[in-house]
């Protein structure tokens, strides 16, 4: 499916018709363990694409004080608004996470990747470098399989090795452990950790009709490029370089338009 048709009002009938599939009724343990591991109970925490928020609601009953869960669907957040309502230690946002700002110690992956057209992985990665602290981490699972269709949409640890590398130092990237039953041995657990030297942008080419990859390298002449991956409709490429590009303006190459996403 494309980014289009999984729009706001896609996830938004899933929730009005209690079609969440996808939903385990419970915290996964993989991240159960990994939040029990945690120290500091201040650090600042996202959640995107929180869905029906097991997670915040296990970090709130162990005494974490900073939270902050964002998803795009209203019937969903109005549900969730309801049941923290008292609660201080939880911000809960209807929104775009692509369009957020903030800045975290942790982000918390757990099944929202999979629900991104897979178009929008490179923007993930930005968009999680973005908001992450100097040195802050993003933890979670993503699957290791493939899948027919979707949403969800799978991968392997090849993939997310070759498209995290670079803006995040991968400090685990394995089978999970403890999966749920159904999900056994098809979870990677994953921990990256911001890497705070360099700049992780984006790039779209408005042009329709041409691929974006013939120009990559005249785009990043001069730079020092860490690492660069293009998205699967080949119009728009991931640059992690260790000074930041900033096309404030579309500009233009040649008669070819170009700007900057995340």
């Amino acid at each position: 499916m494309s980014n289009e048709m999984l729009d706001q009002n896609f996830w938004d009938d899933h929730y009005k018709n209690n079609t969440t599939a996808w939903d385990l009724g419970a915290i996964s343990p993989p991240l159960k363990d990994f939040f029990d591991a945690i120290e500091d109970k201040d650090i600042a925490i996202l959640i995107p694409g929180c869905g029906n928020t097991y997670e915040a609601s296990y970090l709130l009953d162990q005494g974490f004080t900073n939270i902050t869960v964002i998803d795009i669907a209203p019937t969903l957040i109005k549900i969730i608004q309801n049941k923290f309502a008292t609660n201080l230690h939880i911000e809960v946002i209807l929104g775009d996470f692509f369009k957020h700002q903030g800045e975290y110690d942790l982000i918390v992956e757990q099944t929202f990747f999979c629900a991104l057209p897979p178009e929008m992985r490179q923007q993930y990665v930005a968009k999680t470098h973005q908001l992450l602290k100097k040195n802050g981490l993003l933890a979670g699972l993503l699957f290791d399989r493939t899948f027919d269709g979707g949403p969800p949409f799978g991968g392997d640890k090849a993939f997310y090795q070759s498209l995290f590398e670079g803006a995040f130092e991968i400090l685990t990237l394995e089978t999970a452990k403890n999966s749920v039953l159904p999900r056994a041995d098809k979870e990677v657990f994953i921990k990256f950790k911001k890497n705070s030297d360099v700049h992780a942008t984006v790039i779209k080419v408005e042009n329709q009709n041409l691929v974006l990859t013939d120009y990559v390298t005249t785009l990043t002449a001069g730079l020092e490029i860490i690492n660069s991956s293009v998205n699967t409709l080949s119009n728009e490429v991931l640059i992690v370089s260790t000074e930041e590009i900033n096309l404030s303006k579309a500009f233009d190459l040649n008669g070819v338009q170009f700007k900057t996403v995340v």
